[in-house]
C-alpha cells in the first residue's frame, strides 16, 4: 500500500511544479508560497476532522511536537527556496536539483537514523546523482 501512495505523492509533486510555474507568473514567489500553505493547511486539517482523528492532539509528547515543528520549519524553508527556484529557472532543471533531496535523504538517514547502508543504495544514490547532474548541464 506505501508504494500506492508514493507513487501518487510522485505524480502531485509534479502537477504541484507544473501548477506553480504558472502560478506564479507575475507573483512574488514568497506571497506565492505563503498562499499554497495555506490551501495546504485547510487541506491537512480537513482530513484530520473528516478521519476524526482531532482528538488525537492532546497525546502528542513534546518529542514529536518538537521534531513536527522543526520538521515544518525545514519544509517552509524548503518551499520558500523552491517557488523562487521555480520562479526564476525552467521547471525541467528546477525539479532534477529539487529530487537530489533524496540522495541527501539517504545520506542523512544513514547518518542520522543509522539505517543500514547497502550496496544497491549506494548505486542508486549514484545513479540518481549521475542522472541529476545530466538534467542540469
Amino acid at each position: 500500500m506505501w508504494f500506492i501512495y508514493a507513487l501518487l505523492s510522485a505524480l502531485f509533486a509534479a502537477l504541484t511544479s507544473i501548477l506553480a510555474k504558472v502560478g506564479i507568473q507575475n507573483v512574488n514567489s514568497n506571497l506565492a508560497t505563503a498562499m499554497r500553505t495555506i490551501v495546504v493547511l485547510v487541506m491537512a486539517w480537513a482530513v484530520v476532522f473528516i478521519t476524526g482523528k482531532q482528538n488525537e492532539i492532546a497525546a502528542i509528547e513534546s518529542k514529536n511536537l518538537l521534531f513536527l515543528g522543526l520538521s515544518g520549519i525545514a519544509t517552509g524553508l524548503s518551499w520558500l527556496c523552491y517557488y523562487k527556484a521555480l520562479q526564476i529557472g525552467q521547471v525541467s532543471k528546477v525539479i532534477p536539483v529539487d529530487k537530489f533531496s533524496l540522495v541527501i535523504g539517504m545520506v542523512l538517514a544513514f547518518i542520522v537514523l543509522k539505517e543500514a547502508v547497502t550496496i544497491k543504495t549506494i548505486i542508486g544514490g549514484v545513479l540518481i546523482t549521475l542522472g541529476t547532474f545530466v538534467l542540469i548541464f
